[in-house]
């Protein structure tokens, strides 16, 4: 029997790569603080996808998905779709932290503080 694909799959790969050429001010940077293993040595990537979903950051290792809510995620249609791919994600073992667009702007080092209490909570520091 074949495993099926779940991480990046091919029909995804031009929406991701526009996804990346194409990122919000927060994701830009969101993803500088992110990049090259900054945080606790972990790499993280970005408009990584997972099953059906495009995570805006994606770290492997911690299983830890990190997304960014920007002022149209407050609708109802998106907070439906947002509760859809958090319930996927935690079928598969993948832990979502979420963050409004303007705290990476107000409080960056209170979301690296979230993604290294999330990393000790998992015993990998």
């Amino acid at each position: 029997m074949e495993k099926e694909q779940k991480f990046n799959l091919p029909e995804q790969k031009l929406f991701r790569r526009e996804l990346r050429r194409n990122m919000t001010s927060a994701e830009v940077t969101l993803w500088q603080m992110l990049k090259g293993k900054q945080v606790g040595g972990f790499k993280f990537r970005r408009q990584f996808g997972v099953g059906p979903f495009v995570l805006d950051f994606y770290c492997p290792v911690l299983r830890l998905a990190i997304e960014l809510d920007g002022e149209y995620h407050f609708s109802e249609e998106m907070e439906s779709y947002d509760e859809a791919r958090s319930m996927y994600l935690k079928r598969n073992g993948i832990h979502v932290l979420h963050f409004e667009n303007c705290v990476v702007f107000d409080n960056p080092e209170g979301i690296l503080e979230s993604i290294r209490e999330f990393a000790q909570s998992k015993n990998t520091i």
